[in-house]
């Protein structure tokens, strides 16, 4: 079955067209194109649109605001956006960071959506401008989404809170065994004062670690320190089991590089 695409100027339009029975947005399409060469017949048309801000970065101050079409390789090039590099670069190989967008990477199911995990840990708002929401709650609302993600906006992290880390068993492309995002303030005494810490493949969606946050607070980052952390940090999760890792692995092995993590 052929697939109809309509190309639209602004957000508006498309967002009207999206109404329709049996289409889908078409960000980077390294998911939904994916989707329909595998067979995937309820998907019948495809809407994108050219509105110029969907593919703007604008970086004000320690303010950024991403545009939903731009890509993994345009923020891992981004000269102010050193932070977010390697996750940008985590996200498959040169041809898919050359396509998949931030928006479809927030729609991206686990082991995937990497960069949603990233986007969690520095608690991200997601537009359009007009509806803008948390990203915790966008993520457990979004299979039901049918309106038009424009942007996810953030403030930069203070330097050297924010850390990433991916597990995988294939280098240096492979599909996450777990991916882990952490922002960690410090106090002057080099206790963490405040953490978010985001969890990639311990759930169907990028998942806060919030019994880790809590246990790490107040603490300093040292092995015997972190360690009420570690043992916290599979409070509330549900791994997934596929062909790169069981629910059991992804749970045994999370303590281990969550703590390779804070002690880096």
């Amino acid at each position: 079955m052929a697939l109809a695409l309509q190309t639209f100027a602004t957000v508006k339009d498309a967002n009207a067209a999206l109404k329709a029975a049996g289409t889908r947005y078409l960000g980077g399409g390294t998911l939904v194109v994916r989707a329909a060469n595998e067979g995937d017949v309820s998907v019948s048309g495809l809407i994108r649109s050219t509105e110029p801000s969907l593919s703007t970065i604008a970086v004000a101050g320690d303010k950024v605001r991403i545009g939903a079409s731009v890509t993994m390789a345009a923020i891992a090039r981004h000269p102010d956006l050193g932070a977010l590099a390697k996750a940008a670069r985590a996200v498959g190989g040169p041809a898919i960071r050359n396509m998949a967008t931030v928006g479809g990477n927030l729609f991206a199911p686990a082991p995937y959506g990497d960069f949603a995990v990233a986007l969690l840990a520095l608690d991200a708002i997601v537009g359009p401008d007009d509806g803008e929401t948390p990203i915790e709650i966008f993520l457990a609302k979004r299979d039901g989404s049918r309106t038009i993600v424009t942007s996810v906006s953030f403030t930069l992290p203070k330097a050297d809170s924010f850390r990433f880390l991916k597990v995988s068993r294939v280098k240096p492309k492979g599909v996450s065994v777990l991916s882990i995002a952490s922002v960690l303030e410090r106090a002057p005494d080099g206790t963490v004062s405040s953490a978010r810490i985001a969890l990639g493949c311990m759930a169907d969606r990028p998942m806060r670690a919030i019994a880790a946050e809590k246990a790490l607070t107040g603490r300093s980052l040292t092995k015997d320190s972190i360690a009420p952390a570690l043992a916290a940090a599979s409070d509330g999760t549900s791994p997934i089991t596929d062909p790169i890792a069981s629910a059991w692995y992804r749970a045994e092995v999370l303590p281990v590089h969550l703590g390779r993590l804070l002690l880096a």
